[in-house]
């Protein structure tokens, strides 16, 4: 069964029984809310948005050690891998995927953090029933479901955070709300978000 989170609670990454995880996907969905106002929708207001989740590492000095977003789908040493950019947010379920082989990321690596970016630069009062969430790849169960309310005039959101403790993993829901159209405008936001 599914845990739901909650912004700021964490939960370790172990199996029923025990066992840690050894692969997981991180899923991002969101939906494209109708425009508010009578007059954007009179005119046909677009009802696409482009969001692309990315997927920053850190080291154990909290600096930025590799990212993994639409123009680079996979870590330099290959642990986690980006399914591909949905660029505009239609059809059910995730809309980005993000695998990270927790076995392979090297042992230098101490955070690893999800964010969603508006590249079309929309804020996300456009966006609705955002989530984030956690599933055992192995088996595609998933494990965790954090869903956010994530309307408002920012055009990012940190959604969640993975980070080493000794030799396991934790997760914990983030959902802060930031700006800019990739990853790299959220630089000073995602230090406050470490371990």
């Amino acid at each position: 069964m599914s845990i739901s989170l909650q912004k700021g609670e964490s939960i370790h990454l172990a199996k029923p029984g025990g066992d840690t995880l050894k692969r997981v996907i991180l899923g991002l969905g969101w939906d494209v809310a109708p425009p508010k106002k009578s007059l954007m929708r009179f005119l046909g207001a677009d009802d696409t948005i482009d969001l692309d989740a990315s997927c920053i590492l850190f080291d154990q000095k909290g600096k930025i050690f590799d990212a993994v977003w639409f123009e680079q789908l996979s870590s330099r040493d290959g642990s986690i891998q980006h399914t591909g950019d949905n660029v505009t947010g239609a059809g059910e379920g995730d809309d980005e995927q993000i695998v990270v082989d927790l076995t392979r990321v090297p042992q230098s690596i101490q955070t690893l953090i999800f964010v969603v970016n508006s590249f079309s630069g929309q804020d996300f009062d456009r966006v609705s029933n955002a989530h984030c969430r956690l599933i055992d790849a192995d088996n595609n169960r998933e494990v965790a479901r954090y869903r956010l309310d994530s309307q408002g005039p920012h055009t990012a959101l940190i959604m969640a955070q993975l980070h080493r403790e000794g030799a396991e993993w934790k997760m914990r829901a983030i959902g802060a709300p930031g700006r800019g159209k990739t990853f790299h405008d959220l630089f000073p936001s995602l230090v406050q978000h470490l371990p």
